[in-house]
């Protein structure tokens, strides 16, 4: 067996490391207007960034568990995980899912109460390792053809401008996440770690994340899987989930 310089030998092993480990960026807390919110970049240049609402058997998969259980049958693993927007008693999606090319459900541009169709609401879409998050009614005059989508609503951040419904003295507090893709393509998932108001959490994504297009997902519901920071909600069941995928090295 020949031998090698120590130097040489340690900057191999660095090599198999990062070859074998996904590309993606911390989790971090984000002070912002005196709250405090988790925001978790990715680059969908480097990281597999997926949708998820049904298993193989066409049911719900409700959690992170069930889903990274079925992951693990394709030697596949979560990096990351988020719930992806808003859906029915079902579990299934309100608005526009597309999984693997193939769409699920339907855009959804229908008139309509609750936060979905505050307008305009808008498609956070991941195909040719690029993302992008994009009003419904601009996203179907373009023609995307997204490897994966999901709808939601309402958009927080339209090209660099708050929604104009969203009120700075407004008394509607709750937890809220949201996505938004920074000016260089960087994909940003965030949550809050106390209630706030829409506003608030719209100008976390422009000012503080650099954001000029962002969507929000959802309320109360808003659940997290980031194992690099310990941390796996599990409180409620889960339609249309955004997950960040790698495979087991071999």
């Amino acid at each position: 067996m020949p031998l090698f310089p120590k130097s040489l030998l340690a900057g191999a092993a660095i090599l198999s490391a990062s070859l074998a480990a996904p590309a993606f960026a911390a989790c971090r807390d984000v002070s912002h207007l005196g709250e405090d919110y988790l925001a978790c970049s990715f680059d969908p240049a480097a990281n597999d960034i997926r949708l998820y609402n049904k298993d193989q058997a066409g049911v719900p998969f409700k959690s992170f568990k069930a889903l990274s259980l079925e992951l693990r049958q394709r030697d596949e693993y979560l990096v990351f995980a988020m719930n992806g927007g808003m859906y029915h008693e079902d579990l299934s999606p309100v608005g526009l899912h597309v999984e693997d090319g193939g769409e699920q459900a339907p855009l959804n541009t229908n008139s309509g109460w609750g936060n979905f169709h505050m307008l305009p609401n808008a498609v956070f879409y991941v195909g040719d390792g690029k993302a992008g998050v994009m009003a419904a009614e601009a996203y179907r005059a373009a023609g995307i053809k997204p490897r994966f989508a999901t709808q939601s609503g309402p958009m927080l951040v339209i090209d660099g401008a708050l929604h104009p419904r969203f009120l700075p003295d407004s008394d509607s507090l709750k937890t809220r996440n949201g996505v938004g893709v920074t000016k260089s393509g960087e994909v940003v998932f965030a949550v809050s770690k106390r209630p706030v108001r829409f506003h608030d959490f719209a100008t976390l994504f422009r000012d503080a994340l650099d954001c000029p297009n962002a969507l929000f997902l959802d309320g109360t519901i808003s659940s997290l899987y980031a194992p690099e920071i310990n941390r796996q909600d599990r409180l409620f069941p889960l339609g249309p989930i955004i997950a960040v995928v790698a495979r087991f090295p071999r």
